[in-house]
């Protein structure tokens, strides 16, 4: 038996336990039924299931849920779209989703599958300060896919290089003080 301190109170009979339990006002919980002679503690059992409750749920919060996102793109993409598209997933990979890149291919395109292999490479490379390519490009029928995930270190490289860009263009900034010109209407006036 152990107490609500956590103190060892030795090998006691059912209803002496049960007796101390009581008079502590508190309850008797068996915790170990397996041993020999099973293990039981003094404590209030409510409050238990509530820390417990309370520990699962922050758990709980605690965990990430990766969402993989999926963009889709065609061999004859313009460079507005492209560009556009290719933005879209950059910001997916910053928020820590996945993105599953897919080519689309129709008719004769499918003869000339390093088109979109290139377009696969060119997304590769602009997204690489916040991704890298969990999945290698692959044929899977009319579609070429790519797996995109949120790379924590390129992340916190890009995230540190753009630090120090700040300080130097705010360190450049200080050097040049900026007088503005008095107003024309002024100038009139004082002569």
């Amino acid at each position: 038996m152990i107490d609500v301190d956590g103190s060892q109170l030795g090998i006691k009979p059912l209803p002496e336990a049960l007796r101390i339990a009581k008079a502590a006002e508190l309850d008797l919980v068996e915790v170990a039924d397996q041993a020999n002679p099973p293990v039981c503690r003094i404590m209030d059992y409510n409050k238990f299931k509530y820390e417990a409750q309370q520990r699962a749920k922050e758990s709980r919060r605690k965990s990430t849920n990766v969402v993989v996102k999926e963009m889709k793109y065609r061999p004859k993409i313009g460079t507005g779209d492209f560009d556009t598209k290719t933005h879209k997933v950059h910001g997916f990979l910053a928020e820590g989703h996945k993105v599953k890149i897919t080519i689309m291919f129709r008719g004769r395109e499918m003869q000339h599958p390093e088109l979109g292999r290139r377009i696969l490479d060119r997304i590769a490379e602009q997204v690489a300060d916040v991704g890298r390519v969990e999945i290698m490009p692959k044929q899977d029928g009319r579609n070429m896919t790519m797996v995109l995930g949120p790379d924590k270190k390129a992340q916190a490289a890009a995230a540190k290089k753009a630090a120090e860009a700040a300080a130097e263009a705010e360190a450049a900034g200080e050097g040049t003080t900026l007088v503005a010109d008095p107003p024309a209407g002024n100038a009139a006036a004082g002569a």
